[in-house]
């Protein structure tokens, strides 16, 4: 997800009552609900930062020590802030600064992030360092708007009484379960829809949600040499169609052989999912692409330039 949701997370978490376990405990929540995304300094290397995010940061080692990492750091600024001030830090329930609390939200924080990050199609790393396998929910649009609207405004409203924030946070957890329990429904009618069209069983596909209608998924078919979209939505029942079109996948044409060799086209692959391939006769350049994400080779922010 995007940080801004995982900032309303921490946020609607500690109005619906978490704040009233230790002071800090909305400064913990909000930063630990964003800790993971210490990643993105990848953006300031050379690096192919898609190729590097939501692995060492996103994975079991980081779930266990970054918790304690930023328990530490809060500690810190508690007696800093103490030092200078002359009194000790005082939440919002009269409760001081305590370190079990403060690490009980760090650990909340951070796996929360983790699991709102499993459920869209990018997915997580979730064993690293030990493994590289990417885990993908495919349950929630990267930037969802309903739950901008649950969180925020239970987190607006509750600046008083914490009620509408746990209902925000209630009616959020609902909405979750229910895309990734449509999510799999999804996957069984697509998967009868290609046995019924004659494609093999262990035909590789993904069912993933669109921006704003939560009745509607996307759908990316491998077909052997190339890609297929389809739709599906739910009237209640889910219905799906192939959309008609598709892309090449391009791994045939001898040209772009020696490309896929190189060090940064193999450090897409580590990432992408449904990878596909375009040389541009005009530019005379060849491009990589993910078919999660994009129509056209150079279009689109995960399209790569090889050559």
């Amino acid at each position: 997800m995007d940080n801004l949701c995982h900032s309303l997370i921490g946020m609607a978490a500690s109005r619906a009552g978490l704040n009233k376990r230790t002071a800090l405990a909305t400064s913990t929540l909000v930063i630990a609900s964003n800790l993971p995304d210490i990643d993105a300094a990848v953006f300031a290397t050379d690096t192919l930062a898609m190729s590097f995010r939501r692995g060492w940061t996103h994975g079991v080692l980081a779930l266990a020590t970054l918790p304690l990492v930023l328990t530490g750091a809060m500690l810190l600024y508690d007696r800093y802030r103490s030092r200078r001030s002359g009194q000790p830090a005082i939440g919002s329930s009269g409760q001081p600064v305590r370190p079990g609390q403060i690490l009980l939200l760090s650990y909340i924080g951070v796996l929360l992030h983790v699991f709102m990050d499993l459920m869209n199609s990018y997915g997580v790393r979730l064993l690293m360092p030990f493994s590289e396998r990417w885990f993908y929910g495919d349950a929630l649009y990267i930037v969802d708007p309903w739950l901008y609207l649950t969180l925020g405004l239970g987190w607006f409203l509750a600046r008083t009484n914490p009620r509408p924030a746990r209902i925000g946070v209630t009616v959020a957890a609902i909405y979750v379960l229910v895309m990734l329990a449509s999510t799999f429904v999804a996957r069984r009618e697509v998967a009868a829809g290609l046995a019924r069209g004659g494609r093999p069983a262990d035909t590789r596909f993904m069912v993933t949600p669109v921006v704003v209608n939560p009745f509607r998924r996307e759908v990316v078919i491998d077909m052997d040499d190339r890609y297929e979209k389809g739709n599906l939505w739910f009237d209640p029942r889910p219905h799906f169609r192939p959309a008609g079109f598709g892309m090449e996948k391009g791994w045939n044409d001898p040209s772009v052989q020696p490309a896929l060799q190189l060090p940064l086209a193999r450090a897409f692959l580590r990432w992408s999912r449904f990878p596909f391939v375009q040389v541009n006769p005009a530019e005379r350049s060849i491009w990589i692409n993910d078919y999660r994400y994009a129509n056209a080779g150079p279009y689109g922010w995960s399209a790569v330039r090889l050559r």
